[in-house]
């Protein structure tokens, strides 16, 4: 609140007006503070300082953030619940812990897959802010009409309403790239990859076409760019994840304590790897096993897909990655799921509903029992038992 307060009135807002309007914006973050709260505060914080004209911004200073921090918000949690979705049947399965990119004693590992979390938070948001945009959501924003009119390629010209992907970069990045105000590697490597993922935006945008000529002849068409569903998108980083590449940093000359070479060495680490590609400083910890102190829970207790039909190749094979490699056995329970079936409309205007049981196989990764050696309970003597003479 103070932070929002504050910069509001550093632009001749009274606190009175503020106050209410600020309460409203924190009021409506919702469960996704981990992120989405840090970015806000920071944002305001970062612009405390800086009045931003209004030839190079829709309003001036930190009002015009409020008025994106809904979908900021939603950005945030739709970057969340795909990064949930493309490693459910991992063995680091993005926990809540994976959500703080920020904390005030510092950042966390920089790992490949905090890698993910940034690229995929960063494209959250660009992506919300952009479809925004397009609705027309937000004041003197709507669709990239520069294209407008001009031939594309044979047999088609630009028009309808493409989205504006550059209008969702641009606050994006001021929102995201907030958070790094260090200049050491790792700041550096989560700015590449909130990079990263803006770019992976524009990497699976698609073109969308509609006919036009006598009779359906399609003699011509008039296509625009438009945004992919979010999940293209979390798969394409999902790639990007497994083909992240560990940044080797001159340790040498990181440790001499010059400033100068400190950025003359991140300067070198990065000149040889692409823009799009994502990238991490730390190998990855153990995830199959617990630990408190890192937020890792480990893999016991875990579920796992055995013998279902349409599952992927990766989910078939979750219960040898989650349990077997982890040193663990697959448990099997039968749970038994109520629900509503067999529903019947009654005019006017009600539904009702019968409750069915149903009994469902599910498996999850469990310790494996301890093998007891068993006790030999003849006792060996020392003295020799010699046959009795008859």
């Amino acid at each position: 609140m103070d932070c929002v307060c504050g910069s509001y009135m550093r632009f001749g807002y009274s606190r009175e007006a503020v106050v209410l309007d600020a309460e409203d914006a924190l009021a409506a973050m919702g469960p996704c503070q981990l992120l989405t709260s840090v970015i806000l505060c920071m944002c305001c914080h970062a612009l405390s300082s800086t009045a931003w004209s209004v030839n190079n911004f829709l309003m001036t200073g930190p009002k015009a953030y409020l008025m994106y921090a809904n979908s900021v918000q939603v950005g945030a949690q739709s970057g969340i619940q795909e990064c949930k979705h493309q490693f459910s049947w991992d063995r680091w399965n993005c926990p809540e812990s994976a959500l703080q990119l920020a904390t005030q004693n510092g950042l966390r590992g920089a790992t490949r897959e905090t890698s993910f979390v940034h690229a995929i938070s960063a494209a959250g948001v660009m992506y919300t802010l952009t479809k925004n945009c397009s609705m027309g959501d937000f004041e003197n924003c709507g669709c990239d009409e520069t294209k407008v009119g001009q031939m594309g390629g044979k047999g088609w010209i630009w028009g309808g309403c493409s989205d504006k992907v550059e209008f969702g970069e641009k606050i994006s990045k001021q929102f995201v790239d907030a958070l790094e105000n260090g200049h050491d590697s790792r700041a550096a490597v989560n700015l590449h990859n909130n990079e990263a993922g803006r770019l992976a935006i524009k990497a699976t945008m698609m073109r969308a076409c509609k006919c036009h000529g006598v009779s359906g002849s399609c003699s011509i068409q008039t296509c625009w760019m438009q945004l992919p569903d979010f999940r293209d998108i979390g798969n394409y980083l999902k790639v990007k994840h497994d083909q992240a590449q560990k940044l080797e940093m001159d340790r040498r000359r990181m440790r001499s304590g010059n400033s100068a070479d400190n950025r003359g060495a991140i300067a070198d680490a990065f000149s040889s790897i692409a823009r799009t590609e994502l990238i991490y400083l730390e190998e990855s910890p153990d995830y199959c096993a617990k630990n408190k102190s890192m937020g890792l829970q480990g893999t016991e207790g875990r579920e796992c897909l055995q013998g279902g039909r349409n599952l992927s190749q990766w989910e078939r094979r979750s219960c040898r990655r989650l349990c077997h490699e982890c040193g663990l056995k697959v448990e099997e329970r039968r749970i038994e799921i109520v629900s509503s079936c067999n529903c019947k409309f009654y005019w006017c205007c009600t539904v009702k509903c019968e409750k069915c049981t149903q009994v469902v196989t599910k498996y999850y990764c469990a310790r494996r029992d301890k093998v007891r050696r068993p006790q030999n309970n003849t006792r060996r003597s020392g003295k020799k038992h010699h046959a009795r003479r008859s």
